[in-house]
C-alpha cells in the first residue's frame, strides 16, 4: 500500500506540456494515488512522466507486487469525453484553478469545468440547505442566491434538489456554480438537468470525478469539501442534524470559513441543523443584509493600498471606531483575517495597525493560521 503521511502548503507548479498534463492525470488516476500521493510523487520526482515510472518500484517496496499503474487508453478515453463534453481540465496552480480551494488541505489536484470561468473572478459564497426543503426554505434560497448575485457574489451550491436547486435557480442571471459529485457531464439528479445545462451555458459546472462517473454516496462528502473550500463564507438554509449540509457547515469551519445560518421553527426538523449552528456561534441570517453585514460588501469593500503607499493618518474618534467594529466583529471562535478585513470594508494597511493595538492591550488574540480571536 502507497501511503503518504507528509504535507505540504505549496502546490506543485502547473503542466507546461501536453505530455505532463497526460502523466499528471495518469498518475492521479492510477490505483492508491490520492491527493496527498500524489503531491508527494511529484515533490520527489520532479514531473508525473519521471513518478510514473517509479510508481511500480515505490508499490513493490510498499509490499503490493503486481502494481499496475493507470493504462493510457483509460486517461486518452477521459480526454476525449472531456472534449466532447466542452469540458476544461484544469489542475492546482492553473489560472482558473479557484484560489481559495488550493488552500484547504485536502485539495483537490485537478478539477473538470464546463461554462464560463468569469464567475470566478467575482467572490464565492456557498448556499446550502434540505433536499426535502420547505416552499419557505425555497423561497428564501431564491431570494438569497438572487440578493447575493446583485450585490457583486457568485454563489456556489451542489446542484441537489430543495436549497441547492432554488439557489442556483436564484442565480442564474448574475453568476453560479455548481459541484457535481459524479462526472461533470452526468446531469444528475435527473430533475434537475435541464438547470444543470443552464449552468453550464452562463455558469460553471466543475466536478473533481472522472468524466462518465455516476455519484455514489461517498462521492457526496467529497463534493461538499469544494463547496465550501471554494467560497469565503457558507450560508444554511434548512438543515436537519444528521445531514449533508451540516457536514458542509463543518467542514467549513475546519477549513477557517465563516459559516452563517437561516434560523427556523423549533418544531421543524428540517430547522433543527441550523438551529444548531446558531447556536454554536454561527451568524443569524434573515436577509442579504445579514450576511454582508457579517463578511462585507464587495462593491464597498475599498481597495488596498499599494504596499508603499502609507496608509492615510486616522483621527482618535476613526481609530477608536476601528476599535469597536473590529471587536463587535469578533468572538472566542477563530476567524480569519482577511475575512476580518473584508468584513470591514477597509484597506488592510489601515487595519494592520489598530489590530497590533489591540493585541497589545490584551483584547485580540492572534492564533496560528492567520486566524484572530476575541479574548475572553
Amino acid at each position: 500500500m502507497i501511503v503518504d503521511n507528509s504535507s505540504s502548503t505549496h502546490p506543485p507548479l502547473p503542466p507546461t506540456t501536453e505530455d505532463e498534463r497526460i502523466a499528471r492525470l495518469r498518475l492521479l488516476r492510477s490505483r492508491r494515488v490520492g491527493p496527498a500521493t500524489y503531491r508527494r510523487l511529484l515533490r520527489e520526482h520532479g514531473t508525473a512522466i519521471a513518478a510514473l515510472d517509479a510508481l511500480p518500484d515505490i508499490a513493490k517496496a510498499s509490499g503490493v507486487s503486481d502494481y499496475q499503474i493507470c493504462p493510457m487508453g483509460v486517461v486518452l478515453a477521459e480526454l476525449k469525453s472531456g472534449r466532447a463534453a466542452k469540458a476544461r481540465l484544469v489542475f492546482e496552480g492553473d489560472p482558473d484553478f479557484p484560489t481559495d480551494l488550493a488552500q484547504i488541505d485536502d485539495a483537490p489536484v485537478m478539477l473538470w469545468m464546463t461554462g464560463t470561468t468569469s464567475v470566478l473572478e467575482r467572490p464565492l459564497v456557498a448556499l446550502v440547505g434540505a433536499r426535502n426543503a420547505s416552499s419557505l426554505g425555497t423561497r428564501m434560497a431564491r431570494k438569497l442566491a438572487q440578493d447575493l448575485g446583485e450585490a457583486g457574489f457568485t454563489v456556489v451550491s451542489g446542484l441537489a434538489r430543495g436549497v441547492d436547486a432554488a439557489a442556483h435557480d436564484g442565480a442564474l442571471q448574475t453568476g453560479t456554480i455548481a459541484v457535481v459529485a459524479g462526472g461533470v457531464d452526468v446531469l444528475y439528479p435527473a430533475e434537475n438537468a435541464k438547470l444543470a445545462q443552464s449552468i453550464g451555458s452562463v455558469g460553471l459546472r466543475i466536478s473533481d470525478q472522472p468524466i462518465g462517473l455516476q455519484p455514489q454516496a461517498r462521492h457526496f462528502v467529497a463534493r461538499n469539501r469544494i463547496i465550501s473550500g471554494m467560497s469565503q463564507a457558507t450560508v444554511v438554509i434548512e438543515a436537519a442534524a444528521k445531514s449533508g449540509s451540516l457536514i458542509t457547515a463543518r467542514t467549513a469551519l475546519d477549513q477557517g470559513r465563516d459559516v452563517l445560518a437561516v434560523p427556523g421553527h423549533p418544531f421543524d426538523a428540517r430547522a433543527s441543523g441550523c438551529n444548531m449552528l446558531i447556536r454554536d456561534g454561527a451568524t443569524l441570517v434573515r436577509g442579504v443584509r445579514d450576511i454582508l453585514d457579517h463578511i462585507g460588501d464587495p462593491k464597498t469593500v475599498a481597495p488596498e493600498l499599494p504596499l508603499d503607499t502609507p496608509a492615510p493618518p486616522r483621527s482618535l474618534r476613526e481609530t477608536a471606531v476601528l476599535h469597536d467594529e473590529i471587536l463587535s466583529r469578533l468572538s472566542p471562535a477563530p476567524m480569519a483575517e482577511d475575512q476580518l478585513i473584508r468584513s470591514l470594508g477597509a484597506a488592510a494597511t489601515a487595519v494592520a495597525p489598530v489590530l497590533v493595538d489591540l493585541e497589545l492591550d490584551g483584547k485580540v488574540i492572534r492564533q496560528a493560521g492567520g486566524m484572530l480571536a476575541c479574548a475572553v
